[in-house]
């Protein structure tokens, strides 16, 4: 069978899940159960189908080194899902860009006499079908490299960042001329923060409460919250996680009534994420009610839960013609699709989609 090549920009904690994961699944069986992900196959595609064949980075400790090896390279500290073994591909030297700050640059191990490849030759020396960009939240002109050397080396695109691009009629109208597909933008976890807090609010709205007042505030210890200390690159991710929130609402509520956010940087944390949700509403007669929960998860298995799907989505949509935005995956997979849409009908509707391409 055809192989899916996926190509990945960032070489972080959420690539080490993913890759990671793909060994873990390569190892069972459909009839085994398939707890953990969202579909055991789409189309004819299972995990094991997955191959990656390329990865760009730009850490001293991974670049130059097998992908097995780079994965466990420091800062990178997410829960170990299984050893992968020697897998031929060597990570090479992407561009720095916006993709490092100052906070981040001792972390990421910046090399700066390493000369970056051309991307473009080696998305297309690969034969990748798609290349997964996960560069660090803020990283505009990273995002939008990749997204140019996608279009450039004839690949499909999954932007799982919050930079906007396939939610940009401009960059979606260039992957629909080239027919090329695309997923978009900001990965919606697995089971996690954001989607939790959707599933409560669409509770509340549809038992007939009015919603006041809520917050949404996550800390974390990866290099992900390191990078969020700096306040200056959350702008695109404050409106992705709240656009998300407030989107399964009827009505969209004031700013200052709906908080969402990263809150801060707790190194022990590692890779654990823990997030604190407050909704505060009336309900019959205008008797308050108030909930308040708390979320602990490792974080980038939640990403890779979501991923290895839309991956294989990609290749559904690549072997059928289909270019442009997959609007039926970004619906259900992103927190800042073209299109939103609750999420249910968000499945229900990819589901067909996948019925009708496989």
């Amino acid at each position: 069978m055809t192989k899916v090549r996926v190509a990945i920009s960032g070489l972080g904690n959420c690539a080490k899940s993913l890759i990671e994961g793909i060994e873990y699944y390569r190892n069972r069986k459909e009839e085994d159960g398939h707890y953990g992900l969202m579909h055991w196959k789409i189309g004819k595609y299972s995990p094991s189908d997955i191959e990656i064949v390329a990865a760009f980075d730009i850490n001293s400790k991974k670049v130059g080194k097998d992908v097995a090896d780079a994965i466990n390279a420091p800062p990178n500290c997410a829960y170990k899902i299984a050893d992968v073994p020697k897998t031929g591909v060597i990570v090479k030297k992407g561009p720095v860009l916006d993709g490092v700050t100052e906070l981040t640059r001792n972390a990421f191990c910046v090399d700066d006499s390493q000369q970056p490849i051309d991307v473009v030759e080696e998305l297309k020396r690969t034969r990748a079908d798609v290349l997964v960009n996960y560069m660090p939240v803020g990283s505009q002109k990273a995002t939008e490299f990749y997204a140019q050397c996608a279009l450039d080396a004839g690949v499909g695109f999954i932007n799982a960042m919050p930079v906007f691009i396939v939610s940009n009629p401009e960059w979606e109208r260039k992957f629909a001329a080239k027919n090329l597909p695309c997923i978009g933008d900001d990965i919606k976890s697995q089971v996690g923060a954001t989607i939790v807090h959707r599933t409560l609010m669409r509770l509340f709205a549809d038992r007939g409460a009015k919603i006041v007042n809520s917050y949404q505030l996550n800390v974390g210890g990866n290099t992900d919250f390191l990078n969020m200390l700096d306040r200056s690159r959350l702008k695109s991710k404050k409106i992705s996680k709240t656009e998300s929130v407030e989107s399964v609402l009827d009505e969209r509520m004031s700013y200052d009534n709906l908080h969402i956010g990263p809150s801060d940087y707790v190194p022990f944390l590692g890779d654990r994420k823990v997030c604190f949700i407050r909704i505060e509403g009336e309900k019959f007669g205008g008797a308050p009610i108030i909930f308040e929960g708390r979320l602990q998860v490792e974080d980038s298995p939640n990403s890779a839960g979501v991923i290895i799907d839309a991956i294989r989505i990609i290749k559904l949509a690549r072997n059928a013609g289909v270019g442009g935005a997959i609007k039926e995956a970004s619906a259900y997979f992103m927190k800042h699709p073209p299109e939103q849409m609750r999420d249910n009908e968000a499945r229900e509707w990819l589901n067909h989609w996948i019925s009708k391409h496989s």
